[in-house]
């Protein structure tokens, strides 16, 4: 995450921020441009020649984001947001607990579309898009069964996980080092592209080699992961317990630890605690650019690990890399930012897409 500053009075801003608190000016983040900007009295924000407003999720949803005004839209849902507009069900307005906590995923979802969009993945909402959009059902759990998990490009997230001591609970009765709503989005959004990245051909042959048969029986490795648990060595070939039941969960696992690398060396480059190239939008593709991440990963890992420490905190980042994740890792990082495609010349040709044409 970028480091933000008031455009009127210089204050140092948090992502989350649609006030600052120094000049008390109106604030709105502009995904284009990833910025945040100061609004007119009117919470107007002109950018680039266009009127720019706040999202109307605001006060439902804290949302910060701002929208592009266009009065020949009519319906409300294409001028919400771009993260808001992925979100396809929420708790009833009357449920007061189920819409604070509901805001509290949200907050988090926006942290995720915005690195997911800085890596150049696609975001098209489901509404858009039935059959390979993305849609998010963020369901309460208080007074009915929410499982969450993603089926066909709608991710489905239970809002207790939102809850610290709730959270917590399930964090130690499943004897997971980590477990935040952020690595729930991570997670998640890791099984809807999988749907986009891997393909047919050299895509799935490769996914095969490094994970396994995704069209295992999902439902016979839940149950066996659950009655007998993960193997006693996993460490050496999974990036976490979890990651051990299925195929599917190991890429998602695997997915979601390499936007957790990412977004942390971005924002440790934006506090000068790792080199300027380290930001989620730096050219890094290929083998050259993942091993440059790794390379600025593992000392950066290690030094906040130890800081944690120092403050009487578990580490940050409790897990181990060995060599056949990295694999894995490396494997993911070739669909989502692909080496260029030389000419004879050795000149850049084109770059590769990341999302196959099925």
């Amino acid at each position: 995450m970028r480091s933000f500053i008031c455009r009127k009075c210089g204050q140092r801003l948090s992502f989350e921020n649609s006030l600052c608190l120094k000049c008390k000016s109106a604030l709105g983040f502009h995904l284009p441009s990833r910025s945040i900007f100061v609004l007119d009295s009117d919470e107007h924000a002109e950018i680039d020649g266009e009127v720019w407003v706040r999202c109307p999720n605001r006060a439902i949803a804290r949302c910060n984001w701002l929208v592009r005004r266009d009065d020949d839209r009519l319906d409300d849902a294409q001028q919400l947001c771009a993260s808001c507009r992925l979100t396809r069900t929420r708790p009833r307005d009357s449920d007061e607990e189920g819409m604070a906590a509901f805001a509290v995923a949200e907050t988090n979802k926006r942290r995720v579309v915005l690195e997911l969009d800085e890596l150049g993945l696609p975001l098209v909402p489901k509404s858009e898009d039935p059959d390979g959009g993305l849609a998010f059902d963020l369901l309460s759990s208080a007074k009915t069964n929410v499982i969450t998990g993603h089926a066909a490009g709608v991710i489905t997230l239970d809002l207790a996980e939102g809850d610290d001591v709730h959270r917590e609970q399930l964090r130690v009765a499943m004897d997971e080092p980590y477990r935040t709503l952020v690595g729930h989005f991570r997670h998640e959004v890791g099984h809807y592209y999988q749907m986009l990245l891997v393909g047919e051909g050299e895509e799935r042959r490769r996914f095969e080699e490094l994970f396994g048969d995704p069209d295992q029986d999902y439902g016979a490795a839940l149950k066996r992961h659950y009655d007998e648990g993960a193997p006693k060595d996993w460490g050496r070939l999974y990036v976490s317990s979890y990651a051990t039941m299925h195929p599917a969960e190991d890429w998602a696992e695997t997915f979601a630890h390499y936007l957790h690398i990412r977004d942390a060396l971005d924002t440790a480059a934006a506090y000068a605690m790792a080199p300027a190239g380290a930001t989620t939008s730096s050219e890094l593709a290929g083998d050259v650019g993942f091993d440059q991440i790794i390379d600025w990963w593992l000392p950066l890992s290690w030094a906040l690990n130890q800081m944690n420490r120092s403050m009487g905190h578990h580490d940050l980042y409790p897990f181990v890399l060995p060599a056949a994740v990295l694999r894995k890792m490396r494997f993911i990082h070739s669909l989502i930012q692909p080496a260029p495609v030389w000419d004879d010349r050795n000149l850049p040709a084109r770059e590769t897409t990341a999302v196959t044409d099925r």
